[in-house]
């Protein structure tokens, strides 16, 4: 159990400082915030914890976490969360990490979420190679970092000796990247035991300080089989063939027209099939991804998508004998990750607004696709933050930086924020 020293006036003083403000008082409550002489207390701390700081973002990078084969990070996450005192530490039933930091006001909950799941298969080096306060690995930024990051902050909050309004859920989750499809905000949100408390979320899981990532971009993907009697190409020839349509499928894909407003992007990204270079191929397949800033859009263009096929499927099954079985195409979901928005309005928004401003930064509202898309499509106001500095996310030679100064601001910065949200009232 945690333990907290419980003086009156140090109590008013931070309930002062994190109770419901009004929006408009957003920008007073973030300064009187850091101003705070508990604020300081952790920033002080923060300055001591910093090489713990780096030595956990190196033990978790060298830890390989691929998709679907988290298991060996998460033990070694549950290990450290608990560490931090939080309580109800455990690994749920879709592998995600999670442990709750208990706030005055109970009720609602804050989630804060940061993936340990990296894009690299099994087998890849990950051993994280220095050079001064460069730090190089697959995965080390993107979002190991943010892993390491999240603890850093629990343990600033302890050191300051801070009481939120709201519980923190803390949680590394799994299957953020590519085929993993969010599975684990998804169980988390939709199946998970606090998923009717959860009524604000953040997540860590960007690089830039200033960027306040309000926007989700959805995304559909398929798997797209297309089959046929196949055959051999001299003796065959004249019967359809699945290549000649997922071909045609292609170009009539590829001359699609989409909006640049909002963005809305198409890709084949992989293509498969057929058994040697003289036979008809008998099944090919081809992946695609479909990405758009909105909602709208991106169904439109699925639409779009499914039409083309069949059209491609009608073509060659005209095109050419079908004496021996027609084409057809089998179009599989693989991917779903919701579009959503956090309106600017939103206290989420204008209190990591003012956290950015206050930190002397510029606010850059971003739309991508992280955790928060999830949480923004079931209408819980959403932001996703950054983790501080680093590049080359998702290529071999990933980098961070972990220059004392950066390291030190930016688990100030998410202390701030997370402190100040799990202050506010309900949304």
């Amino acid at each position: 159990m945690r333990t907290h020293i419980r003086r009156w006036s140090h109590l008013v003083i931070l309930l002062t400082i994190l109770l419901p403000v009004p929006a408009s008082a957003q920008d007073g409550q973030v300064k009187a915030l850091l101003d705070s002489a508990a604020f300081k207390t952790a920033t002080a701390f923060i300055e001591k914890d910093e090489p713990r700081f780096v030595k956990e973002i190196i033990e978790l990078t060298e830890i390989p976490a691929p998709p679907f084969k988290e298991e060996r990070r998460a033990k070694a996450y549950v290990q450290m969360l608990r560490l931090t005192g939080l309580t109800d530490v455990e690994i749920d039933a879709e592998g995600n990490v999670l442990g709750v930091r208990r706030g005055t006001g109970g009720g609602e909950m804050v989630a804060v979420v940061a993936h340990i799941d990296t894009v690299f298969p099994e087998g890849t080096d990950v051993k994280v190679k220095r050079e001064g306060t460069r730090l190089a690995a697959p995965g080390v930024g993107d979002n190991t970092r943010g892993a390491a990051l999240m603890l850093a902050a629990i343990r600033a909050m302890d050191a300051g000796k801070f009481q939120t309004a709201h519980d923190i859920l803390f949680v590394g989750n799994v299957g953020e990247e590519g085929e993993g499809d969010l599975r684990g905000v998804k169980f988390l949100l939709q199946k998970g035991k606090y998923k009717d408390r959860i009524k604000h979320f953040i997540a860590i899981d960007g690089g830039d300080l200033s960027t306040i990532t309000r926007g989700g971009v959805g995304s559909r993907r398929y798997r797209v089989t297309f089959k046929g009697p196949g055959g051999h190409s001299y003796g065959a020839f004249g019967l359809v063939s699945p290549a000649f349509a997922m071909g045609n499928a292609i170009a009539k894909f590829s001359q699609l027209k989409v909006p640049q407003k909002p963005k809305t992007t198409f890709n084949v990204g992989s293509v498969t099939g057929g058994t040697s270079v003289n036979s008809i191929p008998f099944e090919v397949s081809m992946d695609v991804d479909m990405r758009s800033e909105a909602c709208a859009e991106l169904k439109t263009l699925e639409e779009q998508f499914l039409a083309v096929l069949e059209s491609a499927v009608e073509e060659e099954n005209k095109a050419r004998s079908t004496r021996e079985g027609p084409i057809s195409a089998d179009p599989k979901l693989i991917g779903d990750r919701p579009c959503g928005e956090t309106p600017m309005n939103a206290p989420i928004v204008q209190t990591a607004t003012a956290v950015v401003q206050a930190f002397s930064l510029k606010p850059n509202y971003g739309v991508s696709s992280t955790d928060s898309n999830m949480a923004m499509n079931l209408g819980i106001p959403a932001v996703t933050i950054g983790r501080g500095p680093g590049g080359r996310a998702h290529a071999l030679d990933e980098w961070t930086t972990v220059e004392p100064k950066d390291s030190v601001r930016s688990i100030q910065f998410a202390t701030a924020i997370i402190l100040a949200v799990a202050g506010g009232k309900p949304y």
